[in-house]
């Protein structure tokens, strides 16, 4: 997945799960909650997500991911 498909999803997804509750959530704040996510992800050392199934935890594929999610994030700002 794209960092900027990614961007779509999560902020998607905040927009979803509140309307499943009867809620509407403006696009500007589903944004926001997205970035928060975002920022928790990189906060934690992630492993790229491209890659797929089980990779150990080098100091080259974390910041590798955090690259990624650095873009989505951008993404997200951008949308």
């Amino acid at each position: 997945m794209t960092p900027k498909e990614k961007a779509q999803e999560l902020v998607k997804k905040y927009e979803i799960q509140f309307l499943s509750f009867g809620d509407y959530l403006p696009t500007i704040k589903a944004k926001q909650c997205a970035l928060i996510a975002v920022d928790e992800i990189i906060k934690a050392s992630p492993t790229n997500p491209l890659k797929g199934g089980y990779i150990e935890l080098y100091s080259d594929m974390v910041d590798e991911a955090i690259d990624y999610w650095q873009e989505v994030k951008q993404e997200i700002e951008n949308l």
